[in-house]
């Protein structure tokens, strides 16, 4: 740094060496400028110039006195770097706690270097870029993964090096760029292992891109790596592109997401999410989220499907699942838009077993792409736990630009004792024909069933899907709610009714003690409409 410094005062001292030059070069024909003719017109133009000039002179001077100051202290600024950086290596070298703790820990790291290649406290090395080569072990007591090396022309990344008893993975490599006749680029490496007690899995590598005059794949995304005991699951690596103007080519796949630490749960963390899939002439697909751990913890959300600039859109990532016994599913991920048809969304991730009673319940599924032709599909809603909780909703299918809407998916399935059954997706919306609504999901013995997905608008409006399946306990509920009804307008225990589509209605209200609220009505489109709101749920609902 001090070398810089110094060679740029000296630049800019020859700068202003050679602009003091060029001003007094311009001082004499400026500053005394003869008139052209005798009359008074061309002495008042000459005396006009020649003030105009010495003008210039003088704010020239005040320019290189400032200019001169700038270098001095640039100059000076150097020098006091470099007695600055002399006295703190003189500092260090004379300060014998630091001397002495670095002297103790490279005596403690040598044994076990030498009979393991690896430290007892000490982060992994990274490996080279270009190498492909995989990251290095951190220390077995304490210290980080290192990150893989990016990976050569065509070939995969290495993977990230596993942490110590405390630390967090490295991060896979990057696949490498393919640039020859077809083929598929390198995949991205996989994320190191987080610390055995503690730390969160590294990050997948992004897969390469597939640069070829021929069809050719993108390199998919490496795979999270998991947690550890109290870890998340890293995330997945995005896949890679591929070029469009071959038709042909298909962008990569999105790594999945690391599976959560068998007590991550306990402290918050669950599965990694999976990575982006990556945009080609037919778009890759999103990776799935990760799963939590064993007892606890939410599943990772899926990954977004990659954009199909010729053909279809990559279907969105599956959410993983929660924990076995506590913990919410992973949302379904979006699926990619596309020239033809959409991608179709995740599933939502199932919960874990009495996730209902202490948390989240079934993941949302993901809604389906924008296709010029066909909108995707939208992904199913994850169950409930086996005895509580709510379903996940069904994922809006995708908008049909010039033809059809993608069809809504169905609603998960509540828990077994409590809980309500997820709605149905709405159709997505086709400039010719509206796609159809999803089922429910099916209601618990104490809840209600979902409702189903409104139909897509369009000219053919698409059809309602069908609420779920009922409680055995329904006539029990009817007769409870009809004085309830009648009286306020809503009922006890029941979900809101949906607003009609096109119309812009707002969507019922749900029961007042256990009920989700409708879906608001789709706005006209011919006019631009605005939707309607979504009624509120009830004391427990949503």
């Amino acid at each position: 740094m001090p070398e810089f410094l110094g060679s740029a005062a000296s630049d800019l001292a020859n700068i202003g060496s050679m602009l003091s030059a060029a001003q007094a070069a311009a001082a004499a024909p400026t500053t005394s400028v003869l008139a052209a003719a005798e009359d008074e017109v061309s002495a008042a133009i000459a005396a006009l110039f020649s003030g105009h000039g010495q003008t210039f002179q003088a704010l020239s001077a005040q320019a290189a006195t400032f200019h001169d100051q700038f270098v001095q202290t640039l100059s000076a600024g150097a020098g006091q770097y470099v007695s600055a950086e002399a006295t703190n290596l003189a500092s260090f070298a004379a300060n014998p706690a630091q001397t002495a703790a670095q002297g103790l820990l490279d005596a403690v790291n040598a044994p076990f270097l030498a009979q393991t290649g690896r430290p007892l406290i000490g982060n992994g090395a990274n490996a080279a870029p270009g190498s492909g080569a995989n990251g290095g072990a951190g220390g077995w007591l304490l210290g980080n993964g290192g990150a893989g090396g990016s990976g050569a022309a065509g070939l995969n990344g290495g993977n990230g090096g596993a942490a110590g008893l405390i630390g967090t993975g490295g991060a896979g490599g990057a696949g490498g760029v393919n640039v020859g006749v077809g083929g598929q680029a390198g995949n991205g490496g996989i994320g190191g292992a987080g610390g055995l007690l503690w730390g969160n899995g590294g990050i997948g590598g992004a897969g390469g891109s597939s640069l070829a005059a021929t069809p050719g794949i993108g390199g998919a995304g490496g795979t999270g790596g998991a947690g550890g005991l109290f870890g998340a699951g890293g995330a997945g690596g995005a896949g890679g592109l591929t070029g469009f103007g071959v038709p042909q080519g298909v962008g990569g796949a999105g790594g999945a997401g690391g599976t959560g630490g068998t007590l991550s749960g306990l402290v918050g963390a669950g599965g990694g999410h999976g990575g982006v899939g990556g945009a080609g002439p037919t778009g890759g697909a999103g990776g799935a989220g990760g799963n939590a751990g064993l007892l606890a913890g939410s599943g990772g959300a899926g990954g977004v499907g990659g954009f199909g600039a010729v053909a279809d859109g990559g279907a969105g990532g599956a959410g993983g699942n929660g924990g076995l016994l506590m913990g919410g599913g992973g949302a379904g991920a979006l699926g990619g838009a596309g020239s033809v048809t959409g991608g179709a969304g995740g599933n939502g991730g199932n919960a874990g077993m009495l996730s209902g009673l202490f948390g989240p319940g079934g993941g949302a599924g993901g809604a389906g792409g924008a296709g010029s032709v066909t909108g995707g599909a939208g992904g199913n809603g994850g169950g409930a736990g086996l005895l509580f909780g709510s379903g996940g909703s069904g994922g809006t299918g995708g908008f049909g630009i010039f033809g059809t809407g993608g069809a809504g998916d169905r609603g998960g399935q509540a828990g077994q004792l409590i809980g309500t059954g997820g709605a149905g997706g709405a159709g997505g919306e086709g400039l010719a024909v509206g796609g159809a609504g999803g089922n429910g999901g099916a209601a618990a013995l104490i809840g209600t069933a979902g409702n189903g997905g409104n139909g897509g608008f369009g000219p053919v409006i698409g059809g309602n899907g069908l609420s779920g399946n009922t409680s055995p306990l329904q006539p029990v509920f009817n007769a409870v709610n009809a004085p309830v009804q009648a009286a306020t307008g809503r009922p006890l225990i029941g979900n809101g009714a949906n607003g009609a589509t096109g119309t812009g209605e707002n969507g019922g209200a749900g029961g007042w003690l256990l009920g989700d609220g409708g879906a608001g009505g789709s706005g006209a489109g011919a006019t631009g409409g605005a939707g309607g709101a979504g009624g509120a749920a009830g004391l427990l609902g949503a």
